[in-house]
């Protein structure tokens, strides 16, 4: 008979009453950046985390990495407790900062060359590590461009290598921070589409953070919404759209219905701050 789960194992990410105050002069007036967080995410989940600015999105980001550790609550992942930075997640942001004097190919493989225990294989596997990250490049639309500098690529193209630099070690989880937020409308949408194959290829936990309504709907499982001053989640919506998504679902009426509904949320926080 198989076992089962307990509750810490049955979830990949768990939050369990999460505060953070970022010095001790803060924690001691108790002013936190966030506060209460209680979240669980399921093994191979998509969850998407919006709100205004200034809610602690990034904060959140910085937990779930081990970059930061709470002032109060605790924090497992992958069934462990996390007590520093994270070795099976990979990241990606806004900008891309790639290594302009690397090839595409080198700037994907950068985490290989300084990431235990690929950095002491990397000599002896450069081959194997170089074959998994032109593969990659290729599932990405950047078949062709391995060997180009990132002064000859596009922002969009430059966000693709970023994906599979965050990739290229096989994490379990993938951090996204506004990865796609400085790019024109068409090639965003593009990247939502590589990004939702990638996922439903490899199945790695996704925690997106994002502006974009719209963007959170069409690729999450589940959407969270946060206030302000201290963040917290105010809103746990589940996407009750079916998968496979492809663009044209965008464009009816229960997925606007969606996008209105967390607009609304949002707006309340606004409100709220404002009337303070």
């Amino acid at each position: 008979m198989q076992a089962v789960p307990t509750p810490s194992e049955a979830y990949f990410v768990d939050f369990q009453d999460v505060w953070l105050a970022y010095n001790a002069q803060l924690l001691a007036q108790s002013q936190y950046a966030v506060e209460a967080i209680d979240l669980k995410v399921r093994k191979g989940e998509f969850i998407a985390i919006v709100g205004p600015s200034g809610c602690g999105k990034s904060t959140f980001m910085k937990l779930a990495t081990g970059l930061k550790m709470p002032s109060k609550g605790q924090i497992r992942i992958d069934g462990a407790p996390v007590t520093g930075p994270l070795k099976i997640s990979g990241m990606a942001f806004q900008a891309p900062s790639l290594l302009p004097w690397r090839t595409t190919v080198d700037n994907v493989l950068l985490p290989l060359e300084i990431v235990e225990p690929f950095k002491q294989q990397f000599k002896a596997k450069r081959a194997e590590f170089e074959a998994r990250a032109r593969t990659l490049l290729q599932k990405v639309g950047l078949a062709g461009y391995e060997d180009k500098f990132p002064w000859q690529l596009s922002g969009g193209m430059q966000q693709r290598a970023s994906i599979c630099r965050a990739l290229i070690h096989q994490p379990k989880m993938l951090l996204l921070d506004e990865p796609f937020g400085a790019l024109d409308a068409f090639t965003r949408e593009e990247l939502w589409c590589i990004l939702r194959d990638l996922w439903t290829e490899q199945q790695f936990n996704v925690i997106l953070v994002t502006h974009d309504l719209r963007e959170s709907v069409f690729l999450a499982d589940t959407v969270y919404v946060m206030g302000k001053s201290p963040g917290r989640f105010i809103v746990r919506k589940e996407i009750d759209l079916p998968r496979p998504r492809d663009l044209e679902l965008t464009y009816t009426a229960e997925f606007t219905d969606i996008v209105h509904e967390l607009r609304s949320h949002i707006g309340a926080v606004r409100q709220k701050a404002m009337s303070v």
